[in-house]
């Protein structure tokens, strides 16, 4: 116990008796509470033990586990070095267990024998051997269960402990493009643009659910040291699968680690049955055989070494098979991922049907792997099952017909129990050998994660000082001197061509920032202005150049940054801007109202205890990086570093922050690095400005009128900047309304809580996966075909014992001599082999069954996600979907289908057992019968609490996963922030969280084992007591061929109660999936809903009486809207923010909820199928989505355009240009979320994207916000000259020479139309808000003649 942290509550185990942990009485009391309600909450269950705790487990194990401390060795083997008093706890609970499954044999052996001999010369009474039969279960049991006791909490512990060390080593990696290095250098025509802009952390956006508290600023960092002629530290490949070269299923992979790789790991968690149980029962079961037999065993010892071939070659097919199916997997959950990451898009392109078909393509590849490799595992039984078969002929072969012995029945029933634990060890082979197969590649894969994967400079070099600095820089001196930065250590710095497929920042001479000042970072998109903030972070590879080469960022003071895309936690807006600073509250609303974010508050019921959602996606994107821009200015870091800040903001709001924040006291003698596009806003602040060129070399460093004199494109475009400035400032703006797509609760709860269901699984979650299962052969046929083999084969499995027992009575009523040995060999031979074919013609019937019904299920469950609303999928984390296609759809394609079968099994067997038993002593009956109803009272009582902690169990494994995913996301901001301990601290309490509930799970399982073995231990010595005392009417061989059958009943109530159990355990991720099935949907396709062939022929677009909401009881954010756009005619869409411009858009969609009637081309919409009207509809929103893969595929993503329309597409857009070093083509690559390109091109593809489409209407909403002035011009030329005379064009824009050429200018307020002409008709109107904005404009001629000119076009 840690005096310094005392627990509030120590656990009853941890001061429970021997006794009490014996036979697990402290878990009563939960069994009993749980009797009691309907469910356990996590409140409810005992608290977690210290030495659980990850904190005692981290200061235990990482010194051997953790790369960076220990030795270098495979992952696995040092497990067992940190853990190796528990397994040699293991291993003695194994021997007493071993030793103690010899009872119940040897009892029934003496106790038939004094019933053949009457009990002439027994030195042993037979209650001896009586209580023999009764002590030998009870001790297995016990053993049994402190084995597993044991065993279930190293496996807690060990998942927990794993689980954190993923977790900090990926708090350690470089974030980078995941493009492969080689498939990179492979391609002469790859070429990418140098930004690699953190795109939430440079790693496309994963999942992040419930509370994150973090750091103070303050926090250090430290950088690589690095010497001039020292070798440069050695660094590891991109994390890749061996085999693997891409990497671009990096995401699906870092997910599958933490879930599915986890899960196969505990499946193989009993390695010490492999290697020490099993081994041992065979040596010790030969050894009494040899007792019973003589030296007849020694042939069946022969017999069976010469079989052990067949299971082991089965063995090492099924590994291939198995890591085969991990790649398949991984390359689904991938797709999932990615497809959850970009959903918006999906959804408002009408992406779903493809999209679905893209999915169950990976997934029926994934499951063709993975029936191949369940034909394996029933080959492998059956070879498991010849071998003791083999073991049994040979050896009573040579024990009656060499031996020349009678078959008596003490020695068959006997020998027969001791054969059975041989066959159950082959059998269990069988289940033990997938799994630790699956296992051994799981855990060679966290190996390759954590020996393998790239990680910052600064973990090679561990004796580095915090900063680095050359004897001549100053003490706290921000900047770079003599130095290259790649974001591939591997990556050698080049010129020309190849540069440009693999980035390199040069800093040629030095590169020194003021302190207590602004600094500017300028320069053309994909110059370079992120990556120069990367390397100060050390977040690039350093390569120095020379003597005196340095990088120097003091970390003493604090650093706070802002991501060019803002990162947000999934948390309150409150926790989001403390991000775990103290509290003050006069410095909190000193930042709030210099943020501009004093109004947007105004706006929320809950104000700043709103949760923003997943992604921030209850906020603008404007209101996103104000809040993380309050992040930076709330800290107390004396360094900001702040890339791109004003680019989601509009220019009153731009003006707010650059007047009120850059230029307030919270700012005042603080260090400021400001990476921006928009010079002439916030030239007045500036007091050093740093100019990039295009090749990623510092261009200029000093004033601005020195940076604008080497560059007159630049100087051009501030010129611009500034007319635009003027026109665009007189326009009032206030913060978004409409344009928040989910509306918070007045508690500020926006995401829902994680549905539990109560009570047990319900029948409806069973009877979609059985009838999922017949596939097209038809229920009826497929269920035929199942049972009669399934009861056949189990039928002529019990027939074999008898066969056994009728060849020992010919002993008793004949002579040796007349006693046919062939036949019975032949007779019990023929019968079990015929039963291994049954089973297996059985298994694969079932197997083909469970594949189809996993196929379906997981069709289902896309098709449900995907066709959800977009409400929905903003209230629901994508951690929790994510969950349910890897944990839950792997437990659908092994555990429950498996499990399931089992209960159909150990029911069948119970039923026959117990009838032979009530058939030879049919008074019996009553006290089995008793014993039944016990056993079922205690499996009601523990099931009801399992539930319950499964349930939990499942809900608690989602906030670890969305805290690793939020980490991932946030890569960058977090080390900036130096907040890696408090996520460090807050993962540790998930975890305890969740090992809390596993550790309970069980610890009830085992409350539930060593209470089913005594009542077996009872029921078996019972009977023995009645055939013995009771009255005499069965001879030995019967009585011996019951006792057996009632051993075995006896064994199965335990059995028969866990499997049970288990498949109502894992039942419950079929519970969780139908609960996906019934979630709020959009309406479906129908025939009624297909347009005709020729729609839409023109772009026309007709509107009446249009009214929309966000949720079924919001308030309107449209309002009564009516007008009519005809074909070919480009309209600007102007109007405050958050008057309904963005809402527009999408009620044109369908995306939210629309009264009214809107007609496209002469159909109204409504009447279409969403996928139809949505494909022919193309909207480029604000924020840019892109897929990982190449540029083709993200312009073309499902091939239905040749090159050459998509290269005149990246022309139109201006993504291409004659410059061949420069040139961006069709093969360049694109990471996942477009994270090793800019902000600004992404948007230039997504344009590109929507000139592919070649729709009759284009709706461009702030298309073009992130985008240089000059591009933008450029850009607006290309739409003019590129769209079709018949394509409609709806630009919603706050500049106004972006829509004042066109053909008319709606203007809305509140959700009404204000205005609506052309633009030079709306002049005319002294009184009119156009003509307005227009006259206080400082380009007013200029934005006329633009009007006029539009005019004179349509009148031409």
């Amino acid at each position: 116990m840690d005096p310094k942290d005392p627990p509030k509550e120590i656990p009853r185990a941890d001061t429970a008796s021997i006794w009490s942990m014996a036979l697990h009485s402290y878990c009563d009391s939960v069994v009993f509470r749980a009797s009691q309600i309907d469910h356990l909450k996590i409140e409810d269950l005992p608290a977690l033990s210290e030495k659980d705790q990850i904190k005692t487990l981290v200061n235990k194990s990482y010194k051997y586990l953790d790369p960076l401390q220990g030795k270098k060795r495979h992952i696995g083997i040092t497990i067992f070095w940190v853990f190796c008093w528990g397994y040699g706890e293991m291993t003695f609970m194994i021997l007493i267990r071993v030793f103690a499954s010899f009872l119940g044999p040897i009892g029934i052996n003496r106790l038939l024998k004094y019933i053949e001999t009457e009990g002439e010369g027994a030195l042993v009474r037979p209650w001896v051997w009586i209580i023999w039969l009764l002590l030998g279960p009870a001790v297995v049991a016990i053993a049994q269960d402190w084995y597993t006791y044991r065993g279930t909490t190293l496996q807690v512990q060990l998942q927990s402990i794993l689980t954190q060390l993923i977790f900090d080593h990926a708090l350690r990696m470089r974030v980078k493009s995941d493009i492969s290095t080689s498939e990179a250098s492979s391609s002469p025509t790859t070429t990418s643009y140098g930004s690699l802009a953190e795109r939430s952390g440079a790693i496309a956006e994963s999942t992040r659910e419930d509370t994150v508290l973090v750091a103070t600023s303050a926090s250090k960092v430290q950088v690589p040291k690095t010497q001039v002629g020292a070798d440069t530290p050695k660094t590891m490949p991109p994390l890749s699968i061996k085999g693997v070269n891409s990497s671009q299923d990096f995401i699906g992979r870092l997910h599958n680690l933490v879930t599915s790789d986890m899960a196969t790991l505990r499946g193989g968690q009993p390695v010490m049955l492999l290697f020490v149980w099993t081994p041992l029962q065979l040596i010790l079961s030969m050894v009494v055989l040899h007792q019973m037999l003589g030296w007849s065993v020694y042939p069946g010892i022969a017999t069976m070494v010469l079989l052990s071939p067949l299971p082991g070659s089965t063995a090492t097919w099924m590994r291939s098979i198995q890591e085969l199916r991990s790649k398949k997997s991984d390359a689904r959950v991938q797709g999932v991922a990615e497809t959850m990451s970009v959903i918006r898009l999906v959804k408002l392109f009408g992406y779903e049907t493809k999209i679905c078909e893209q999915l169950n393509e990976k997934r029926q590849d994934e499951l063709k792997v993975l029936q191949k490799l369940k034909v394996l595992q029933i080959l492998n039984s059956v070879a498991n099952n010849l071998v003791p078969l083999g073991t049994i002929i040979v050896t009573y072969s040579t024990y009656t017909t060499i031996m020349k012995r009678p078959l008596e029945a003490s020695t068959v029933f006997a020998s027969i129990a001791i054969f059975e634990i041989i066959q159950d060890h082959f059998a269990r082979l069988f289940f033990l050998i997938p799994p630790f197969i699956a296992a051994q590649v799981s855990i060679n894969r966290m190996n390759d994660f954590l020996n393998e994967t790239e990680l910052l400079d600064e973990f090679y070099n561990k004796e580095g000082p915090a900063v680095v600095v050359a004897p001549e820089a100053e003490d706290g001196a921000i900047g770079i001197r003599a130095a290259t930065f790649t974001w591939n250590s591997e990556v050698k710095v080049a010129t020309h061509g190849f540069r440009r497929r693999h980035f390199t920042l040069h800093i040629d001479e030095e590169l020194f920032f003021k302190r207590g000042c602004i600094n500017f970072v300028i320069g053309q998109t994909g110059s370079g202005k992120t990556s120069l903030l990367m390397a100060l972070l050390g977040e690039m590879h350093y390569n120095p150049s020379g003597p005196n080469s340095l990088v120097s960022l003091p970390r003493s003071g604090g650093v706070a940054y802002h991501a060019q895309e803002s990162w947000v936690l999934n948390e309150t807006i409150r926790e989001n801007i403390l991000f775990g600073s103290p509290y003050d509250e006069e410095r909190y609303n000193a930042v709030i109202e210099q943020c501009g974010l004093k109004t947007d508050l105004a706006l929320f019921d809950a104000g700043d205890k709103t949760e923003v959602g997943e992604k921030g996606l209850t906020l603008s994107g404007g209101q996103k990086a104000r809040v993380t821009l309050a992040r930076a200015v709330y800290s107390y870091a004396e360094i900001l570093l702040l890339d791109d800040v004003l680019a989601a903001l509009d220019v009153h709001t731009a003006k707010w922050i650059v007047d009120k924040c850059f230029r307030g006291p919270l700012l005042r003698d603080r260090t400021v690095i400001l990476v921006t596009h928009n010079i002439a806003l916030t030239s007045p602040v500036a007091d050093f400005v740093v100019s990039l060129s295009p090749n990623g070399r510092i261009a200029s460093q000093g004033s601005l009128s020195s940076a604008l004199a080497k560059d007159q494109r630049l100087q051009a475009e501030l010129n611009l900047e500034r007319q635009i400035l003027e026109e665009e400032s007189r326009m009032e703006e206030k913060p978004k309304v409409d344009e928040i797509p989910a509306v918070a609760e007045a508690s500020g709860k926006l995401i829902v809580e994680e549905e539990v269901a109560l009570g047990r699984i319900d029948w409806s979650a069973l009877s979609l996966y059985l009838s999922n299962m017949a596939g097209g052969m038809g229920a009826v046929p497929f269920w035929t075909a199942f049972i009669v083999t399934f009861i056949t084969s189990k039928a002529f499995s019990q027939l074999g014992l008898w066969v056994l027992g009728l060849w020992a009575s010919a002993y008793e009523n004949h002579s040796p001599s007349e006693v046919s040995v062939s036949y019975y060999l032949v007779l019990y031979s023929s019968i079990l082999v015929l039963s291994f074919i049954l089973y297996a013609f059985c298994y694969s019937i079932w197997i083909r069954g469970t594949v189809k019904a996993s196929e379906r299920i997981h069709q289902l469950l896309v098709k449900s996600v995907l066709g959800s609303t977009l409400r929905w999928l903003d209230r629901t984390p994508i951690s929790r979907v994510i969950t349910r296609c890897t944990q839950d759809i792997a437990s659908i394609d092994n555990s429950f289908p498996s499990s399931t079968y089992s209960v159909i099994d150990v029911t069948f067997q119970m039923m026959i057992k117990f009838g032979v038993v009530i058939v030879a002593s049919p008074l019996f009956s009553i006290p089995g019968v008793v014993i039944f109803a016990t056993g079922a009272w205690l499996g009601n009582m523990y099931m009801r609490a399992q539930l319950s902690l499964k349930r939990e169990s499942s809900n608690a494994i989602a906030p670890v996963i969305g805290h690793f995913g939020a980490a991932v996301a946030g890569l960058v901001s977090i080390r900036a922030y130096g907040a890696q301990a408090a996520f460090r601290k807050e993962s540790y309490a998930r975890l305890d969280q969740y090992a809390r509930t596993q550790v309970t799970l069980w610890n009830l399982n085992r409350w539930i084992g060593v209470r089913s073995s005594i009542l077996a231990g009872f029921f078996s010595a019972g009977l023995a007591a009645f055939l013995l005392y009771g009255p005499q009417t069965t001879d030995a061989s019967t009585t011996g061929f019951t006792l057996t059958m009632a051993v075995g009943f006896s064994t199965m109530i335990l059995s028969f109660v866990r499997v049970l159990n288990q498949a109502e355990v894992e039942g419950n991720s079929m519970e969780r999936i139908q609960q996906y099935l019934n979630i709020e949907q959009e309406p479906g396709s129908t025939d009624t809903g297909v347009p005709p062939a020729y729609w839409p022929a023109s772009g026309s677009l007709r509107v009446e009486g249009l009214s929309a909401r966000y949720s079924p009881d919001g308030p309107n954010v449209l309002h009564n809207l009516t007008f009519e756009i005809r074909s070919g005619e480009r309209v600007g869409i102007v109007g405050r923010t958050g008057s309904g411009k963005s809402s527009l858009t999408l009620a044109l969609l369908r995306a939210i909820i629309t009264e009214g009637k809107t007609y496209y081309d002469g159909i109204p919409t409504d009447s279409l199928n969403l996928d139809a009207l949505r494909s022919k509809i193309t909207i480029i929103p604000q924020a840019p989505e892109l897929l990982s893969g190449t540029l083709r595929q993200n312009l073309d993503p499902f091939s239905e355009h040749d090159d050459a329309e998509l290269n005149d597409a990246l022309r139109a857009a201006g993504l291409q240009n004659d410059d061949n070093e420069n040139r961006i083509t069709l093969d360049t690559p694109v990471s996942g979320g477009g994270s090793n390109i800019s902000v600004g091109q992404r948007q230039i593809v997504a344009l590109a994207r929507a000139i592919v489409r070649r729709s009759k209407l284009l709706i461009l909403d702030e298309a073009t916000s992130a985008i240089d002035y000059e591009t933008d011009n450029v850009i607006q030329r290309s739409l003019r000259s590129t769209l079709n005379k018949d394509t409609t064009l709806l630009t919603v824009a706050h500049r106004l020479q972006t829509i004042m050429d066109s053909d008319r200018v709606m203007v809305l307020d509140a959700g009404h139309i204000v205005e609506f002409d052309a633009p030079s008709e709306l002049l005319k109107n002294e009184k009119g808000f156009l003509r307005r904005l227009v006259d206080e404009s400082g380009d007013k001629e200029r934005l006329y003649a633009l009007a006029h000119g539009s005019e004179s076009e349509r009148v031409s």
